[in-house]
C-alpha cells in the first residue's frame, strides 16, 4: 500500500514521534475503581448472557464500524508507539481484527446452537446435547507489541461468548491505549466492557479480584503470575505466551521462497512478534545460497539502510533497545559473526535487521526469547541436529518448516512439539480464523481466534433430557437382585 492511500498525518509526523512529552496518557486506575466496576459487571452479567446471537453480532458490527470509523487514528497511535509504517499497520492490527469479527458474525449462530450428541443404549428414553454458556466477567491482559490487534482479538471471543470484559491494555503503548479505550468506551457500555488503564499496580489489582476466565498475553515469566492468582479463585485461564520459535529449512526447500517469507516474518514490526522466527536452522548445502538471498531480500524490504526506510518500525522503548543491543552484544563477545547488519542507534531505540552465524548455544540470544532483529542461523548437516536442539528447549508457540521433502516434514512433526507450525511460510497461520492459535505448556494454556476463541470464553454445559417415563437406569437400581447383576454385567460387556 502506497503512502497515497495509507498516511501518517501530519499530527503524528510532528507530535507523534517517539516523544513521551506530546502525549499526556490517561490517569492509571485505582484499586476502587476496578472494583466497583467488577462488581458492576458481576451485577450485569446475566442480562449480557442472555443475549441472542442477533443482539451479539449487532454489538460486533458497531465494533467493526468503530474501529474502521477509527483507522486513521490508529494509524498515528502506533506510529507515534512503534513508527510503524500505516500500511503494516493496515495489514498486521487492523486486518486480523476486522477479519476476526466477520468470521464471528458470520459464524456465531451456529456455536451458540445447542450441539445434539449420542445416547448410549443405557440411557434409552432420554436426549443430551451441550449448551454453550459465557463463563461471565472475564479478564483481558493485553501486551505491547501488537496493541490493538492482540487486545481486540480476545476481545471479540468475550463478546460473541455473551461475556462481561474488563480490559488492561498495555501502559508500553500508550497511544495505542487511548485510541483503544476511546473506541471500547463509543461502543459499549462499562457494565459491559470496560478499559482499565495503567501499570503493574493495575494488574496486580485486577488480577485479585474473582473473575470467571483471565485471557493473557505475554511472556511466559507473567504468565506464571497470572496463573497463580487465577489459581485463588480457581479461575479458568488463556495464556498466550511465547518462547524461541525455530525454523528448518532442508536441502530440497526453495531458498528465495525461503529467505523472502522469512526475512517478512522476522523483522516486520522490527522482529516483536511472538511467533516471529527465533532461530534457523539450514542445511549445510544451503546455507551460503540462503545467507545470500535472506541479506537481498531485507535489501529490498527496507533499502540498504533500513534506518532511513518508512517501512522499518522501531523498538517499543529504550529498556528492550538495551535488552537487544546486550543480547547483540554479549552474541558477539561469544564468538558470533554479524553477517548483515548489526547497526544500532540508542537515540532512536533503533536495531538494524540483523543475521547472525557462529552462536554460542550460552549466548544469551539463544538462552532468552528475541523479541527483536535479530536472527541466529546455524547450519546442520542430519535433521538430528536441530530435533535435539528443538526439543533441549521448553515447546515453542511456532515451528516452521520449509521443505517439499514429505518425509522430512512427517519426521520433524513427529518428533517435535509445538504451539503451532506453518510448512513452507512463517507466522501467516495467525491469519487462518479456521484454525486454533496458541501454545503448549511453556508457550501458553489454551487456544484463541475463530470457533476456539468463543469456546475458551464459554463454559460447555452438558444438559441431560429424560424424555420417556422410564430409563434402562432403572431397571440396575437397587435393591440389586440375580436379574439385576445380570443385566449390570450385559452393559459392562456390550455398552
Amino acid at each position: 500500500m502506497s503512502q497515497s492511500t495509507a498516511q501518517i498525518s501530519p499530527e503524528a509526523r510532528t507530535n507523534g514521534s517517539r516523544d513521551a512529552s506530546a502525549f499526556v496518557p490517561g490517569a492509571d486506575a485505582s484499586p476502587a475503581d476496578i472494583e466497583r466496576v467488577f462488581e458492576l459487571q458481576q451485577a450485569h452479567q446475566f442480562a449480557v448472557g442472555k443475549t441472542s446471537a442477533r443482539e451479539r453480532k449487532e454489538k460486533l458490527k458497531r465494533l467493526l464500524t468503530a474501529i474502521m470509523s477509527r483507522k486513521q487514528e490508529i494509524r498515528d497511535a502506533l506510529y507515534a508507539d512503534f513508527r510503524k509504517h500505516p500500511a503494516e499497520v493496515d495489514l498486521t492490527e487492523i486486518m486480523p481484527i476486522t477479519s476476526e469479527i466477520k468470521h464471528a458474525i458470520a459464524h456465531l449462530s451456529k456455536w451458540m446452537r445447542p450441539r445434539r450428541v449420542k445416547t448410549p443404549l443405557s440411557l434409552f428414553g432420554s436426549s443430551s446435547y451441550i449448551h454453550y454458556e459465557p463463563k461471565g466477567v472475564v479478564l483481558v491482559i493485553a501486551p505491547w507489541n501488537f496493541p490493538v490487534n492482540l487486545t481486540f482479538g480476545p476481545v471479540i471471543s468475550a463478546v460473541a461468548a455473551g461475556n462481561c470484559v474488563m480490559l488492561k491494555p498495555s501502559e508500553h503503548t500508550p497511544h495505542a491505549s487511548a485510541i483503544i479505550k476511546s473506541i471500547i468506551d463509543e461502543v459499549f457500555d462499562e457494565s459491559e466492557v470496560a478499559v482499565i488503564e495503567g501499570g503493574i499496580e493495575t494488574s496486580t489489582a485486577a488480577l485479585a479480584l474473582p473473575f470467571n476466565h483471565i485471557f493473557f498475553t505475554g511472556a511466559p515469566a507473567i504468565g506464571k503470575i497470572v496463573m497463580a492468582a487465577a489459581s485463588k479463585h480457581l479461575a479458568s485461564v488463556t495464556l498466550e505466551l511465547g518462547g524461541k520459535s525455530p525454523t528448518i529449512i532442508d536441502e530440497t526447500a526453495s531458498v528465495d521462497a525461503a529467505a523472502r517469507r522469512i526475512a517478512w516474518a522476522k523483522f516486520t514490526n522490527n522482529g516483536q512478534i511472538c511467533i516471529s522466527p527465533d532461530y534457523l536452522f539450514v542445511h549445510e548445502s544451503k546455507k551460503d545460497e540462503f545467507l545470500e538471498k535472506l541479506g537481498k531480500h531485507i535489501e529490498s524490504f527496507y533499502g540498504l539502510d533500513a534506518r532511513r526506510s518508512d517501512s522499518y518500525a522501531r523498538i517499543v522503548n529504550h529498556r528492550h533497545y538495551q535488552r537487544l543491543s546486550g543480547y547483540l552484544e554479549d552474541a558477539k563477545h561469544k564468538g558470533a559473526t554479524v553477517v548483515y547488519g548489526g547497526q544500532t542507534e540508542g537515540s532512536e531505540d533503533y536495531i538494524g535487521p540483523t543475521v547472525l552465524t557462529d552462536v554460542d548455544p550460552n549466548a544469551d540470544v539463544m538462552v532468552n526469547e528475541i523479541f527483536g532483529p535479530l536472527l541466529p542461523v546455524y547450519g546442520y548437516k542430519s535433521l538430528d541436529e536441530p530435533i535435539a536442539m528443538i526439543n533441549s528447549k521448553e515447546k515453542p508457540l511456532a515451528l516452521y518448516i520449509y521443505s517439499k521433502s514429505q518425509s522430512n516434514i512427517n519426521r520433524i512433526m513427529e518428533s517435535t512439539r509445538a504451539g503451532g507450525t506453518c510448512i513452507n511460510h512463517s507466522v501467516v497461520h495467525f491469519f487462518q480464523n479456521n484454525l486454533p492459535f496458541g501454545g503448549s505448556n511453556n508457550s501458553g494454556i489454551g487456544k484463541g481466534h475463530g470457533v476456539f476463541g468463543f469456546e475458551a470464553f464459554s463454559n460447555p454445559r452438558g444438559v441431560f433430557k429424560q424424555v420417556l417415563p422410564f430409563s434402562g437406569i432403572e431397571l440396575m437400581m437397587a435393591p440389586f437382585t440375580k436379574f439385576k447383576q445380570l443385566l449390570i454385567d450385559l452393559s459392562i460387556k456390550y455398552l
